[in-house]
């Protein structure tokens, strides 16, 4: 369902200093963005805005970008953004499938949080780990393609376990059960219901080498 809009919410997202323009003006020099040369790490959906927030202002060294394609849903995150002061993340509002258009080799890591599982069969290209969509991170990692999932919905995982696999991806780390792990986690909004409730998060942590 598609949540409800926000009162001003153009204006809201137009006017914040955390929104990108959504070009091809900084492919290939999205550093310019930050003014610094620090790791950059891209977050696909960044909901309500809790992880890439807490991530921002765990790792003040990495710059974290997010994007996220609903515009009702990209304004929670920004006026939540507007209450800090963080110089290391900054939002698109746009569909992953337009990556490419704007990034250009430059990404270390990608967070892919509680994406949505389009558990229909007829879906599945729209799944953000199908064959289709690693092709177009292929082309966003500055070197080794570095993907980390978090999903409480056990069919995707296990679709993105097979898909990153059949693309050459290995895995660091799979868990089942992420709160029981030692990994050094920060919690989305949607985490944080579903482990009040007690329900399991799915993890994996995967990495592709790039030929030599």
């Amino acid at each position: 369902m598609r949540p409800r809009r926000i009162k001003n919410q153009d204006e809201i997202i137009n006017e914040s200093s955390y929104i990108i323009e959504v070009s091809d003006k900084y492919k290939g020099k999205l550093h310019e963005l930050f003014g610094n040369n620090n790791p950059i790490h891209l977050e696909i959906g960044v909901g309500k805005g809790d992880f890439i927030i807490g991530m921002a202002k765990k790792y003040p060294n990495i710059n974290f970008i997010g994007i996220e394609v609903q515009d009702s849903v990209i304004v929670r995150a920004v006026k939540k953004l507007n209450q800090e002061e963080l110089t290391n993340v900054k939002l698109m509002n746009v569909d992953a499938k337009k990556l490419n258009d704007i990034v250009d080799h430059e990404i270390e890591v990608l967070y892919l949080n509680f994406s949505d599982p389009w558990p229909k069969k007829r879906h599945a290209k729209r799944r953000l780990t199908s064959e289709e969509f690693l092709k177009i991170y292929d082309n966003i990692f500055i070197k080794d393609a570095h993907i980390i999932q978090k999903t409480d919905n056990i069919g995707l995982f296990a679709y993105s376990i097979e898909e990153l696999v059949k693309h050459g991806y290995i895995f660091n780390k799979v868990s089942l059960d992420l709160a029981n792990e030692d990994i050094d986690n920060v919690l989305t909004e949607y985490e944080q219901k579903f482990m009040k409730k007690g329900e399991r998060i799915n993890y994996l942590d995967a990495v592709k080498f790039k030929d030599k």
